[in-house]
């Protein structure tokens, strides 16, 4: 169980940190003239994050799950995660955030993985809802926030983001 808090410490100062990131990059743009796009499906990105963390630690602690046979896989994949994580933020820079910024006038970033994937941050989150539920038998939060996480990425926020670009660009 010490491993689980750990991990899960790890993560939670993680997103904490992200948020103020994202808030001070969101200062800047805002300030260089970014316009917002897709507030309005914002609180349900949050809200799945927060459900998912809340889901995590009720299936571990009260359920009792534990690490399962293939843990060690799942946490191979978390830690790569964790590294593309790192790639993606540091290839958008100032552009990094929570929330669709667009900034007139600027180019779409195209260097490290964004050469390759149009969002690899939303990759990055795919596979850490997949895999850090996994790494402690958590297959219940792993299965329903996968499935929300990529309705939710699919259906609205990529979209989304992809018209806010074009939008930019027209």
């Amino acid at each position: 169980m010490t491993f689980f808090w750990i991990v899960f410490g790890f993560v939670i100062l993680q997103r904490l940190l992200e948020v103020v990131y994202a808030k001070s990059n969101e200062r800047l743009m805002k300030q260089q003239g970014a316009i917002e796009a897709g507030a309005s499906h914002y609180k349900w990105i949050v809200l799945l994050h927060v459900l998912f963390f809340v889901s995590l630690l009720i299936e571990v602690v009260v359920t009792g799950a534990d690490r399962a046979g293939a843990w060690i896989f799942f946490l191979a994949v978390f830690i790569v995660a964790q590294v593309l994580r790192v790639w993606a933020l540091a290839s958008l820079g100032r552009f990094w955030n929570t929330k669709i910024l667009v900034l007139p006038g600027a180019d779409k970033v195209k260097s490290g993985p964004y050469r390759w994937i149009p969002h690899p941050n939303y990759v990055v989150v795919a596979l850490e809802i997949l895999s850090l539920p996994l790494i402690f038998g958590a297959w219940r939060t792993a299965l329903l926030f996968t499935i929300a996480n990529a309705l939710l990425l699919l259906l609205v926020r990529i979209p989304a983001e992809e018209k806010a670009l074009q939008q930019l660009k027209g």
